[in-house]
């Protein structure tokens, strides 16, 4: 698979398959309001899926379920990434296009892809400046609690590795949630 950024080539889709797009970033950088928005348009063999839509169990829980993992994201994050792109590959084969929106290290998206043998896809960081999500998470998402070190250093984390892995990053805190929708429809 080829990496996808702002100067690299665009990944070449195998015959038959859908667009895959993956949308990745921490709280408050914009991925839900943006999938919802995508989802919207009703776009033809197009289906979005939301990964939280499964649940986040408690810490405890995913840690007794799936251990503590030693990177940053965690085991339990990491196996359902696996799951959210294995289900992404049927519904691909099918000729239907699909858009992932969710938190998921680039490495474990990345991993998932290999394992189920998808070799086009376009994974896109969605960020924004610590100021934006703060005030994203206190005030549009009633999260403040979101709102904290660990979040911002997570943010951190994910654009550090968007950038060793030559993924394009959208700042969603100066572009507009029309211009994101736009750019990841022309994926799709």
């Amino acid at each position: 698979m080829e990496q996808a950024s702002a100067c690299a080539r665009e990944p070449v889709r195998t015959l038959g398959m859908g667009s895959f797009v993956v949308l990745t970033g921490a709280s408050g950088a914009g991925k839900t309001t943006i999938a919802h928005c995508v989802e919207k348009l009703a776009l033809p063999n197009c289906e979005v899926h939301f990964f939280d839509s499964i649940g986040v169990p408690p810490v405890e829980q995913r840690r007794r379920e799936y251990g503590p993992g030693h990177e940053p994201g965690g085991a339990w994050q990491r196996a359902m990434t696996l799951h959210w792109v294995s289900r992404a590959g049927a519904i691909l084969k099918r000729g239907t296009s699909v858009l992932l929106e969710g938190q998921m290290r680039i490495a474990f998206i990345k991993e998932a892809l290999a394992e189920n043998q998808i070799r086009s896809a376009y994974i896109i960081l969605l960020d924004c400046d610590d100021t934006t999500r703060a005030e994203r998470l206190h005030v549009h998402r009633a999260q403040p609690h979101l709102a904290n070190l660990d979040m911002m250093n997570w943010a951190r984390y994910l654009r550090e590795e968007a950038c060793a892995a030559d993924v394009r990053v959208l700042d969603t805190g100066r572009l507009s949630i029309a211009e994101c929708v736009s750019i990841i429809v022309g994926r799709l």
